[in-house]
């Protein structure tokens, strides 16, 4: 610590990201990363942007990258707003619409960036404990509350939340903004977005990282009514008017039109996912329903945490959570190709 730190400095625990091991022969199932490159026509798109007009700024308001969005998905530009990787659309989405008297809701197992967001910008929250099968119990949160957040998948369960749940969620909370986290949706999940035109309070937030491959370029996104919208941009404008460099705008238009590369590889994702689970329950495993590119699974007789030190060995890399201690016996696996789990479960298999 140091004496020259702001006080809210000394309060902080960050946020701490998955590993990237620097290991040869590594299988990295432990970031849900997308284990298929992205479209060709992305890589054609960045190419192309390497010219001389890289020494003019960008357009601060990535109207090329809103109009390919907005078209996906049937909305106008008003209802799009963009930012560097969805995690600066969520910090943006707690500055701009969370800060309020009630708290804001959010389950106890879920994204652990959202309580650092609470941390950073002083927002009082309540966690809501899921069920005892890990699913989030709508009921739980007809309360006054400031806001309230949730992945759909929830993550690092993987598991869904029902449109018709989520619509009655909406329909009884209609006083604050309720933001659906879908990094995960287009892996088998059915997305809010078609509901954003009926509740005005309702933003949708998504990413390019996970099934469009593109992790590296930081591109997210946020849907819905325009006044919310608007105070995104405004607290966007009062920190950083170019989020969206001239590489990254390029890619994620490119990736946004190719509809049939991303149908292709998010088919893939899940068959492989479903192979995954069957060969893992053969194992003893028991795998948590997921809509998500990963699974969360459990071995009876082996703990989570010697289960991933054994992978490492084999340099096989998964994700494990200390915490809350009801999830520790858990392994978080990110679906990789068929060759990736196959050297998984052969690995699994000489361990257990």
């Amino acid at each position: 610590m140091s004496k020259y730190w702001s006080p809210v400095v000394h309060q902080l625990t960050p946020y701490i990201p998955g590993e990237q091991p620097k290991l040869n022969d590594l299988v990295k199932l432990n970031t849900n990363e997308n284990p298929y490159g992205p479209s060709p026509k992305v890589i054609a798109a960045l190419q192309a942007e390497a010219a001389e007009t890289l020494r003019l700024y960008p357009d601060p308001n990535s109207d090329r990258l809103k109009a390919a969005i907005a078209k996906f998905h049937g909305l106008q530009t008003n209802q799009v707003f963009v930012g560097n990787g969805s995690d600066e659309v969520l910090a943006h989405v707690f500055h701009a619409l969370f800060q309020h008297e009630q708290p804001l809701l959010f389950p106890d197992i879920t994204y652990s960036f959202y309580p650092v967001y609470c941390g950073l910008y002083g927002i009082n929250y309540e966690l809501i404990a899921l069920n005892d099968q890990f699913e989030i119990n709508v009921d739980d949160y007809l309360r006054p509350n400031g806001g309230i957040i949730f992945p759909n998948p929830n993550a690092p369960t993987g598991i869904p939340l029902a449109l018709e749940e989520i619509e009655r969620l909406l329909k009884v909370n209609q006083d604050s903004v309720v933001v659906i986290d879908e990094a995960y949706v287009d892996f088998g999940t059915e997305s809010a977005v078609q509901l954003i035109e009926k509740y005005p309070n309702l933003l949708v937030t998504h990413t390019l990282s996970k099934a469009r491959s593109l992790a590296g370029l930081r591109v997210g996104f946020a849907l819905g009514h325009p006044d919310l919208i608007e105070a995104l941009t405004r607290v966007k404008d009062s920190f950083n008017s170019y989020p969206i460099d001239r590489f990254a705008e390029a890619g994620a238009v490119a990736a946004m039109q190719d509809s049939a590369y991303f149908k292709e590889t998010c088919a893939q994702v899940v068959a492989t996912r479903t192979r995954l689970i069957a060969e893992l329950e053969a194992l003893g495993f028991e795998v948590l329903p997921s809509g998500a590119n990963f699974i969360f699974a459990k071995h009876p007789a082996h703990e989570g945490d010697v289960l991933t030190a054994r992978l490492r060995e084999q340099n096989i890399i998964v994700r494990h959570f200390k915490k809350p201690e009801r999830i520790s016996p858990y392994l978080r696996i990110t679906i990789g190709t068929n060759a990736q789990s196959e050297r998984l479960v052969n690995a699994l298999k000489s361990i257990i």
